[in-house]
């Protein structure tokens, strides 16, 4: 497969330089775009299908008539939280 081009954009030389400082060794503008690009790429995947799970999810709730309290949902939460860290070591 053939590999394309990102198109390229203009920006202020002090935003260069600010993206150009972050560098770590053996890493190049180029690829540091790219890696910025993949995990925004990734986080808007993410986002989208956090947000389509919530809309099921009220569907669901507004199908069946259950609802739980936040409350209650948070401090399940918590509690999964400590449960983890607690089994980490942490």
């Amino acid at each position: 497969m053939k590999s394309a081009t990102i198109p390229s954009i203009r920006v202020e030389p002090a935003f260069r330089e600010q993206a150009e400082s972050v560098l770590r060794n053996d890493e190049t503008l180029s690829s540091f775009v790219e890696t910025a690009m993949s995990e925004a790429i990734d986080r808007r995947r993410m986002q989208s299908e956090f947000i389509a799970r919530g809309i099921a999810s009220r569907d669901e709730a507004a199908r069946t008539g259950v609802y739980h309290a936040a409350a209650d949902v948070h401090k399940e939460i918590a509690e999964r939280l400590a449960r983890s860290r607690k089994a980490k070591g942490k």
